[in-house]
Parts: structure tokens; sequence; C-alpha cells
């Protein structure tokens, strides 16, 4: 009899699952994404109580931080509060939401500054705001683009130009390639810009999420495209993205892209020729009918050194990690100045218009 009602019971349970099944299939639920103002405000509430409640435990010669919840107020001080490190913050605008990022400097880096588009070798350790690691390069460094449109989260590259690569040292013996001195620190990205509703392994959907990261080194972009069938190809234009930056913040950006910002604040945005191309994706950034690389195109007869046919944007010395080969270019793209003389060789934009962004001037040959 016990028996009986067991398997009775059981019986019904399968029924109810298979009603609820086919309840399932005939009414899909959608369940339509966050607002991402409204999310903002709870995930910046979440990151500033997580800042307030949590000190640094440890931070190693080698920039490896550790976090723990506070236990006694009076020797932890919060990320917050603590002086070692302060906290720093970003203002960032996207999806029409004015973001304040956190983030701290362990170590800003003796290097150069990647903007948000170059590509950066970086060792990383992702975390949740409660605890859960997801993600860690384990020391090593790892090879990323931080430009959006290649699958990189839009926090990343809000936050790592604040920081300098490494510098770089080869071994005379096995080649093995070192950093010293690199840019050490941790960022606190609400999920806006993080992966937002996209749930991801170990990581649910609208979760802040907790970077800490060592910049070693970087590799330049060159960002413009042409499209081939259904894939963008890049090609450049022969002048690197950091240096089509028209306001010199450090950043880029794709003011097109409404999705990512509506209403994009003037102030960020860097368009010479105002067509509505910023100058990073622009073939003619000054809108004068040639083209920046035929522009910046070196005459056959140019008294010039190096082995590129197109001038850098300033003079370069010789890469010494090539001896066999001499690099060195001792004129840049060219310049009118004021008093029609052309400058090729004065580094620096202060007082400089380049040939590309100058729609008075044409390539000189």
């Amino acid at each position: 009899m016990n028996k009986f009602k067991y398997y009775f019971v059981l019986l019904l349970a399968g029924l109810a699952i298979i009603s609820c099944s086919k309840k399932g299939d005939d009414d899909i639920e959608v369940t339509p994404v966050r607002d991402y103002a409204e999310q903002y405000k709870a995930d910046n509430d979440s990151i500033e109580k997580y800042l307030k409640n949590n000190y640094i435990k440890s931070v190693s010669a080698d920039f490896d931080i550790t976090f723990e919840k506070i236990t006694d107020p009076a020797t932890q001080v919060s990320i917050w509060d603590q002086q070692t490190y302060p906290l720093q913050h970003r203002d960032v605008y996207n999806r029409d939401v004015n973001y304040k990022v956190y983030y701290l400097i362990l170590k800003e880096g003796a290097g150069e500054a990647p903007c948000n588009f170059d590509n950066i070798n970086v060792a990383y350790k992702g975390n949740l705001l409660n605890g859960t690691e997801f993600d860690n390069s384990y020391g090593l460094g790892r090879d990323f683009s931080l430009d959006v449109y290649q699958g990189i989260i839009d926090g990343w590259g809000e936050i790592m130009p604040k920081f300098k690569t490494g510098i770089r040292s080869v071994s005379s013996t096995d080649g093995t390639v070192s950093y010293s001195d690199y840019g050490a620190g941790v960022m606190f990205l609400p999920s806006g810009l993080g992966y937002y509703a996209n749930t991801q392994s170990n990581i649910p959907a609208y979760s802040p999420l907790v970077f800490s990261f060592k910049l070693f080194g970087l590799r330049r972009a060159d960002s413009e495209y042409t499209f081939n069938g259904s894939s963008n190809v890049i090609v450049g234009d022969g002048v690197p993205t950091y240096l089509e930056d028209v306001n010199g913040d450090g950043y880029v950006y794709d003011h097109r892209d409404k999705v990512r910002f509506p209403n994009m604040p003037p102030e960020l945005i860097d368009d010479t020729d105002k067509d509505g191309i910023p100058d990073f994706l622009d073939f003619d950034d000054d809108g004068d009918g040639y083209t920046t690389r035929f522009e910046i195109t070196k005459p056959t007869d140019a008294p010039v050194t190096g082995i590129s046919k197109y001038y850098p944007f300033d003079p370069i010395p010789d890469n010494p990690d090539t001896p066999n080969v001499d690099e060195s270019e001792t004129w840049g793209i060219p310049a009118v100045l004021p008093d029609g003389t052309i400058d090729y060789t004065t580094p620096g934009r202060l007082g400089r218009l380049r040939l590309h962004v100058d729609k008075d001037h044409h390539a000189i040959k």
C-alpha cells in the first residue's frame, strides 16, 4: 500500500511537470532587457558598498592585489577611504548613461599609454563583487584589442588608457621578453560596461565586474577599414589611431554608433572635416579630396632615410631590437607653417597642421 502511494505521487508529479512544460511551450515568456540607467543606479550602489566594506589585504612586489571584507574597522581601512592607492574615477558616456567608473592605480607605468582602440598585452584576473573568480591569466600577458567592435567589453577601453605600458627588454642569451615598470591597477566596472544582460560562464547577467591587471605592452592600431562581403578588413590610412585623437584626450569614438552614443557630447567627437566620420575611421581626414595615405606618401626623390614609403607622424629613431635594419626616419609628415615654410622635422602637434588635416594644402611633390 505504501509503495502504491509512492508511485502514485510520482505519477502526479510527472503529470504536473508535463503540464507546466506544455504551457511554457504555448506561452513563451520573454524577459525584457533592463533599462541601462536604472541598472547603473543599482550597480553603482553595489560597487560603492563593496568599496566601503572591503579593504586591501595585500599588494605583492609584482602588484598582485587581494581584497577582503572588513572585520576590524579599527585596523582595516576601506578601499574607499585608504590613501595608499587613492581611489580614482573616470566619467564615461555610454548608451545615454553618464557612468562614474572607479579604479585604483597601483603603478602608473613608465612606457606609453594606449588609446581605447589599441592592441595591448596584459595579465589580469576577474572577480565578481562576491569574490568569485571567473577568469585569470595566471600572471601571463595575453594579447587583446581594445576595439569594442572586436568583442572586448566597453569598460576595458575606458580604463586602460589611464595606465602606461612597461619597459620591454629582450634577453641576449635566450631571447626571452620581459617587462619592468609596467602599469598595474584595478577597475570596478558596472554591468553596462561589462556583459550586461548576457550571461557568461560564472558571470550572471547584470553583474558588476572587478579586474586587477598589469599592462605590459601595446601595438598601435590603425583602424580604417573596408568591407569585404560580410566582414570588415582593417587597412588603415597610415596614421595610427592614437594620433587621430584630435582633442588629445586619449580616446576616440565612432559617434555614428547611435546604440552606444545616441547623444554624443560634441567635445568627445574627433572629426576634422565635420563629415560625420571620425578621423580614425576616415580615409580623407580633411575632406580635401586627397586621401590621407596619398598625402603622407614620400616623393620618390624625398631626401629622407627609412624603409617606409610613408612619412611617420614625427621623426623616429632606429629600433634597437633590430640591429640589422635601420628604421630611423629623419622627417615626419610635412606641414605648411603660417609663413609658408614646409616643416618636416619638428616633433609634436602644437603650431603645426599636418597635410592630412589641412584642407588648404595638399601633397607636396
